[in-house]
């Protein structure tokens, strides 16, 4: 590292990741969702660090978690991730943004008083696992929260978000105070969650783009009957014509080639009996693509696959849009501070696009935004294999500290 660069404390920063780690663990993976106990204990665990860090600690009206190291100049440099998890997840994903970036206001006190005023948070939620939620700690702070929302929204147990919040501690009726204009900047260190980086032996990535994402459900309608007495060719089995779709919908994008993705990751098979024939499929598309003109123009290709296919196999489908996400472009200026800290740090680079959503492709729509990413061994995410080794951890920690050094000293 050059004599300007802020490295952090590492052992420090791997005490933070597995104590954080340890929280909402079970032998499946982990299960830290908005406002249930894991995340209030999250949550709880966050604050006394931020106060043993000499930082400001508060929690905003939606439960987001900020430890502010204060300026003498206006405006606020904003840096974090997300602390939930999606179910039966991993220790690093969202958690290294919030531990990183405590650990590197954590090193940049020493540095004296900031002109812009720093802050690290913990957003409530990313991962839409317990509500449909779609980013509502960071919608919070842009104000894009409906005031109906608590309310409305509900987990598969039919809790309202109004009353986990209130189980939380927070009141729902005061949402719209979390509503941010100070923010002139957002930097969100992140682990890779692919296996780019680790394939070639790069140790920082500098996102450029975070994908269109497109989220559909299709249901296919069609006739339930008896699995021994329904001869082959009078069937119209509804999860054959469905499983039929996803085939050919796969092939489409992978004749597409890289950066080009399509999953089906969640299934409906009714009535789901051995001895019957399914009267009803029900399958989810998540689709993405950086280039919102190629993402729209493969969907096209989906929705003509799945009408063919219907006509086929004489079975009905119906598509039903849940999330239309356009790319995010990262600001320019933003990633240059970060490539220049990478190398004060004696860190590779390369710049790239994100297979992943984030917090930061809303961010980006308001605020100057830049992502750091980290090696994910074997580009493993989503899962208890998890893994980033905590030398990648402190090293994208310190390209953080030395970015926010640059911007706010």
């Amino acid at each position: 590292m050059s004599t300007d660069a802020v490295p952090v404390d590492q052992d420090l920063l791997g005490t933070y990741i597995q104590e954080l780690g340890a929280i909402g663990e079970t032998p499946e993976g982990m299960y830290r969702f908005q406002y249930d106990d894991a995340w209030q204990r999250a949550r709880d665990t966050l604050l006394t660090w931020i106060d043993e860090a000499g930082l400001d600690g508060r929690v905003d009206a939606v439960g987001n978690v900020f430890g502010r190291l204060p300026g003498s100049g206006d405006g606020v440099v904003l840096t974090g991730s997300h602390v939930d998890t999606v179910p039966s997840g991993g220790k690093y994903d969202g958690a290294l943004g919030v531990v990183g970036g405590l650990a590197a206001l954590a090193a940049l006190r020493s540095h004296g008083t900031p002109t812009t005023t720093l802050e690290v948070v913990a957003l409530c939620e990313e991962e839409s696992s317990r509500f449909p939620a779609n980013f509502f700690g960071t919608r919070a702070l842009l104000g894009l929260v409906a005031p109906d929302e608590p309310e409305r929204l509900r987990d598969r147990d039919g809790v309202t978000m109004a009353e986990a919040m209130r189980r939380a501690g927070l009141d729902p009726g005061l949402v719209a105070d979390a509503e941010r204009h100070d923010l002139r900047a957002f930097l969100e260190l992140h682990v890779e969650q692919g296996r780019v980086l680790a394939d070639e032996a790069v140790d920082i990535g500098l996102v450029e783009v975070i994908p269109a994402i497109a989220w559909e459900t299709i249901t296919v309608h069609g006739r339930q009957d008896h699995a021994g007495a329904t001869p082959m060719d009078l069937r119209r089995d509804a999860l054959q014509a469905a499983a039929q779709m996803t085939r050919e919908i796969t092939a489409l994008v992978e004749q597409e080639g890289r950066p080009a993705v399509v999953t089906a990751g969640r299934w409906t098979v009714e009535p789901g009996q051995p001895s019957v024939v399914p009267g009803l499929a029900r399958f989810s598309l998540d689709l993405r693509h950086p280039d919102l003109a190629v993402r729209d123009r493969l969907l096209d290709g989906v929705h003509r696959i799945c009408a063919t296919v219907a006509e086929r196999h004489g079975v009905v489908v119906d598509v039903v849009r849940d999330k239309d996400e356009e790319p995010a472009t990262m600001d320019a200026g933003l990633l240059d501070v970060c490539r220049d800290a990478a190398e004060r740090c004696g860190a590779s680079w390369r710049r790239m696009p994100s297979g992943a959503g984030h917090d930061s492709q809303l961010m980006a729509s308001r605020v100057p935004t830049a992502m750091v990413f980290v090696p994910s061994v074997e580009g493993r995410s989503h899962t208890p294999a998890e893994f980033t080794s905590l030398l990648d951890c402190a090293r994208g920690a310190s390209v953080l500290a030395s970015a926010l050094h640059r911007l706010a000293y």
